[in-house]
């Protein structure tokens, strides 16, 4: 699976992934020797603890290398054109504009103000190439939906 990322997410990922495998898993190994020495580790609370802590970092530490080895960095739209790292405004059809909604379509590791929309959800999808002041139908699960473009800007 490719992962579509901004420049600047992969970057952020990619210093996560240095910390992570340097400082963090040095953290780890001696929180979990620190608890180790409060005796039986049946019953060491803090043993258990430090081995979940550290269990769950190299979980993340493989969904981090899994991602920065399949990454396909993204640059963002500069014509208005709806894409990956694009904001964009919408609002459902029917509904008044002040009840617009803003999502950033892009991958759930990007970091926006606004909610994270995957460029594969059917609303995502079928919002990809639509401009300010379009209409655009997707199948939701009950039935069409259509929406109109308000606004779109780089994150």
């Amino acid at each position: 699976m490719i992962h579509k990322l901004s420049r600047k997410t992969f970057e952020r990922l990619r210093e996560e992934h240095a910390d992570l495998t340097g400082r963090g898993r040095i953290a780890a190994a001696e929180k979990i020797a620190r608890a180790r020495e409060h005796g039986d580790l049946k019953e060491n609370g803090d043993y258990h603890a430090a081995k979940d802590e550290h269990g769950q970092m190299e979980a993340r530490i493989r969904q981090l290398e899994s991602i920065i080895e399949n990454v396909e960095i993204v640059e963002v739209s500069q014509d208005g054109t709806v894409g990956i790292g694009m904001i964009v405004s919408i609002v459902y059809d029917g509904v008044d504009d002040s009840m617009a909604e803003t999502f950033l379509i892009g991958h759930i590791e990007e970091q926006s103000d606004a909610t994270i929309m995957s460029p594969t959800s059917p609303l995502g999808s079928a919002l990809l190439g639509a401009k300010a002041g379009d209409i655009v139908t997707y199948q939701a699960p009950n039935g069409k939906m259509k929406v109109k473009v308000l606004e779109t800007r780089a994150q």
